[in-house]
Formats: C-alpha cells, sequence, structure tokens
C-alpha cells in the first residue's frame, strides 16, 4: 500500500513528494511546476535529501583519504565554511570544496513566492581575503506563465561578500 501511494499522480502527493518550497493553497500551479521540475530531476544535483553542511564540513578542513590518494583543500577553509553557514537557509544545487565552487538552488520566501533568487560561490585561494570570494546572484519574478530575469544590484552581491568575509574571520579567530 505504501509503494502504490508513494507512486500516486494527484497534484498534492506530487508536491508533497517533491519537497517545493511553494506553498500550494497560494499557487497551485508554481507549486506544482516546481514539484514536477524537482521529482524529473531528482530534486536537484544531490537528490531529494540534498547535501548537508554538516556532510560537507565533516572533516574540518583537513585532508581527505580517497581510494585515489590524498586531496588537499585549495580553498580557504574558512571562507569555505563561512560561505556555507551564511546560505544555509537556501537549499544547495552543488557544493565543490576542492574547486571553491558553492550554487544554491532556486529560493523564494513563503511571503514572497513570486520572486526566486539563486547564489554562484566562488572561492579561487588559500588566504582569507576579498580577492578570493566572489558571490554572483541571479534573481526572477514570476510573470504568468514564465519566470523573467531582474536587474541585480551589485551592492547585494557585495554585502553578501562581506558576511562571508565576517563569518570566515570569527571561525578563525575562534579556533585560534
Amino acid at each position: 500500500m505504501d509503494e502504490l501511494w508513494s507512486k500516486a499522480q494527484t497534484t498534492g502527493e506530487i508536491i508533497n513528494r517533491s519537497g517545493t518550497v511553494f506553498n500550494s493553497g497560494i499557487n497551485k500551479d508554481l507549486a506544482m511546476r516546481d514539484a514536477e521540475t524537482r521529482l524529473q530531476s531528482g530534486g536537484g544535483l544531490f537528490g531529494k535529501g540534498g547535501i548537508s553542511v554538516a556532510g560537507i564540513l565533516g572533516d574540518n578542513g583537513k585532508e581527505k583519504n580517497t581510494s585515489a590518494g590524498v586531496i588537499a583543500m585549495s580553498v580557504n577553509p574558512y571562507l569555505w565554511r563561512a560561505a556555507l553557514e551564511t546560505i544555509d537557509f537556501m537549499p544547495l544545487s552543488s557544493a565543490d570544496q576542492v574547486g571553491g565552487t558553492i550554487i544554491t538552488d532556486w529560493y523564494s520566501t513563503s511571503g514572497n513566492e513570486k520572486e526566486r533568487c539563486k547564489l554562484n560561490i566562488f572561492i579561487t585561494g588559500i588566504n582569507l581575503n576579498t580577492e578570493n570570494l566572489k558571490v554572483v546572484s541571479f534573481c526572477q519574478e514570476f510573470k504568468t506563465p514564465t519566470w523573467i530575469n531582474k536587474e541585480i544590484e551589485k551592492e547585494n552581491n557585495i554585502k553578501i561578500e562581506n558576511a562571508i568575509l565576517n563569518k570566515a574571520k570569527k571561525l578563525k579567530l575562534q579556533s585560534s
């Protein structure tokens, strides 16, 4: 019976299984489109369960042993951890610690479901400084029947970068 119910194709069950962040009571069409996308793609790069910050940070910035040998971290561990902690409310689409790339999935608040944003964060070096951090944001507004890109204010990207840098400095101080 559970297996049959897990494959039910009612709108409500599709939305429930998907893990969508949209409220189907407010905008059923939007919730259904997002649910179908999530289910078709497995909920994102890491499946419906996503990826946990604890899973990524479990090594505390130390080297990891793999079957291929040892992989050293090529980005600043404090920037990496601070970036993940700063955006922990957003669903992750991809996180590559060795390459220093964090990409979030689209995120909307329950108070404003017709606008969504995502972030790409790039950490490019081992030193804890501004030059090794770049945040690029993308926002869209839902205009029936499609999402339309919005103009991004560069100051918002700088505010996110500053929040990450400040958190990274605090993490470094705490570890001393």
